[in-house]
Formats: C-alpha cells, sequence, structure tokens
C-alpha cells in the first residue's frame, strides 16, 4: 500500500555553516565594527543566541541569518524567536529556538486536516511525525497539496514515499 511520512526537520550541519557565515559576515560589515555582536549555535540543545549592543544590530543578525538559511535551503519556518533581553553591561541578547519534530497538537491538527478532506486514506502519528496511506497514489498526492496549501506554521516535509 502506498504511504509517505510528514515530518519537520532542518539539516544541522546546513545550520551550521549558515551561522558561520553570518560570524563572517558580522565581521567584515561596517556597521558593525568595534561592536560586541556575536551569534552562537548550541546543537545539542537546539538554540541560537543572538548578542549585540542595540536592537537594530539584533535585527541585522536575525535577517543575515534568515538569508543564509534560505540560500541552505533550511525554512524560515525553523526559527523561533524569543523575546530581546537585557545581557550583562550595555548588551542584549535573544534566544532563537529550533524547531524540529511535529509535536502533538500540530500532529493531531494535520491528522484532522487529512480526516475531514474525506479522501480514502489513513494516518497515524507516530512519535514526532505522521505516516499517510492510501490504495492510490494519486491521493497522497492531494494530501500533500492540502497539507502545503494549509499554513500550518512548522517547516514540513514529506519523506519516504513507498508505493
Amino acid at each position: 500500500m502506498p504511504s509517505f511520512d510528514v515530518v519537520s526537520k532542518f539539516d544541522m550541519q546546513e545550520l551550521d555553516n549558515a551561522v558561520n557565515m553570518v560570524k563572517r559576515d558580522i565581521t567584515n560589515r561596517f556597521d558593525f565594527k568595534g561592536s560586541s555582536s556575536d551569534l552562537e549555535l548550541n546543537k545539542g540543545e537546539n538554540f541560537i543566541k543572538l548578542k549585540a549592543d542595540n536592537e537594530y544590530q539584533i535585527k541585522a543578525i536575525s535577517d543575515m541569518l534568515e538569508k543564509r538559511a534560505i540560500s541552505r535551503k533550511i525554512s524560515i519556518k525553523t526559527f523561533d524567536y524569543g523575546q530581546i533581553e537585557q545581557a550583562s553591561g550595555m548588551s542584549i541578547r535573544q534566544i532563537v529556538k529550533l524547531r524540529e519534530g511535529i509535536d502533538k497538537e500540530n500532529a493531531t491538527k494535520i491528522n484532522k486536516l487529512i480526516k475531514n478532506q474525506k479522501l480514502k486514506v489513513q494516518s497515524q502519528i507516530q512519535g514526532d511525525q505522521l505516516r499517510v496511506t492510501a490504495k492510490k497514489i494519486d491521493d497522497l498526492q492531494n494530501v500533500i497539496q492540502i497539507i502545503k496549501e494549509k499554513n500550518i506554521g512548522l517547516p514540513l516535509q514529506f519523506i519516504n514515499m513507498r508505493s
């Protein structure tokens, strides 16, 4: 029976490359000369810490990060920006959490969306992903199109298409 999985993943190595490119950009940009601006990727806990002297620089760093991520095929929906907060001295920081996996709430939302379409498909939640099966590949392709059109707010990928 044909099936596919709906997952939410990103390539950590590509994200690391994007962060390193932004670090290089910060050292080369004139408006960052003499500032304590920096960003740091914490791979273990899936977050990026942005540090800067003011909000303008934080915004510029996040824009550079998004552009570099897009060029590396990482969806900007992966980034969950936290509040800008005071750090030591005159600097400020912002924590950017990295979304990976489909949480229970979004999985049930996607599952309901699929069931409400009245297609002859079955979908089930398997941990942090969703498995969709059907008798016809056309039905599976319709499900993929429906999920893409509905803005879930997560970077979704459709993998393991089997026929």
